[in-house]
């Protein structure tokens, strides 16, 4: 063969290579793209949609900008005439922040209980604690609601947040984290007398911050968007959460989109300032608790 040949021949090989090297990266990015694409639409039209009036919303062909923006949801979502979502949207955050902060105390000290004790039937307890993983919420709701029913805690904020504030996952996810805290730094704290109250509170939960800070995300989110348990065990309007709230805007003869919509991007805020002033640590924190127990 020619060295002509040869050299036509690596081109050509070269050439190929190239367009593969190309074609992988672009269908990734296409991909992402389209599931970008699919995923951020409806958001978009959610807060477009909230500056339409009711008859725009349901305009032929869709626009996603606003023909004729206006502020007349906000105006009347906000005013308090109709509904009271302010007063419903401060409910949602005691409701949210207050279980998260429960969830978190309750979850940890099981987590180190589980982590960092031996006990008798230990495993055993474990074994039931990841089986109540498998049943689904729907199945326990009546006898839930018939204990809260018996206690007295219907209509009230306590039937949302204390057995919420109890998380099978929670704990399971603490005590993955809390298997990598190093013993030889509890046995030196019990050496120089430190209680155990003070080491999980002075060694413990400092060494798991991050696994704090993904599972407080993630039970404020569950708190934050509950609707299914509010409804059962809240009665009086004025005790309602948000999504309750922006619920009974679905009337029987009229239902107001422009102000549901309204409502629901306001909700979106607070997650949103969580990721964007959290997302570092949160990413960073992401594979917390993937170590085997």
């Amino acid at each position: 063969m020619t060295t002509a040949a040869v050299t036509a021949a690596q081109a050509k090989h070269l050439s190929r290579a190239r367009r593969q090297g190309w074609l992988e990266p672009g269908l990734l990015y296409l991909f992402l793209a389209v599931a970008v694409i699919l995923t951020g639409a409806p958001f978009v039209y959610m807060i477009t949609g909230s500056f339409k009036p009711n008859a725009e919303i349901f305009s032929y062909p869709l626009h996603f900008i606003p023909q004729m923006p206006t502020m007349v949801n906000y105006r009347r979502l906000l005013g308090g005439h109709e509904i009271p979502y302010v007063h419903q949207f401060g409910n949602s955050a005691l409701v949210a922040v207050t279980q998260t902060l429960l969830t978190l105390l309750f979850s940890a000290m099981v987590g180190w209980g589980f982590a960092k004790f031996e006990f008798r039937g230990k495993q055993v307890l474990l074994l039931i604690l990841l089986a109540t993983l498998t049943i689904p919420f729907q199945i326990t709701l009546v006898p839930l609601f018939l204990l809260m029913l018996r206690i007295g805690w219907l209509d009230n904020y306590l039937a949302i947040i204390i057995p919420g504030a109890i998380s099978a996952f929670g704990a399971f996810f603490m005590r993955q984290n809390m298997l990598a805290i190093p013993s030889e730094l509890i046995d030196a704290a019990r050496i120089d007398g430190a209680s155990e109250w003070g080491i999980f509170w002075r060694i413990g939960l400092p060494l798991a911050k991050g696994a704090l800070s993904v599972l407080a995300v993630l039970v404020f989110l569950g708190s934050w968007n509950d609707y299914l348990w509010p409804l059962i065990v809240l009665r009086s309007p004025d005790k309602f959460t948000y999504p309750l709230g922006l619920a009974t805007l679905n009337g029987l003869y009229k239902i107001e989109y422009g102000m549901i919509l309204a409502g629901a991007f306001i909700a979106t805020l607070p997650i949103i300032v969580v990721f964007v002033v959290g997302r570092k640590h949160l990413l960073n924190n992401l594979t917390v608790g993937a170590i085997k127990g």
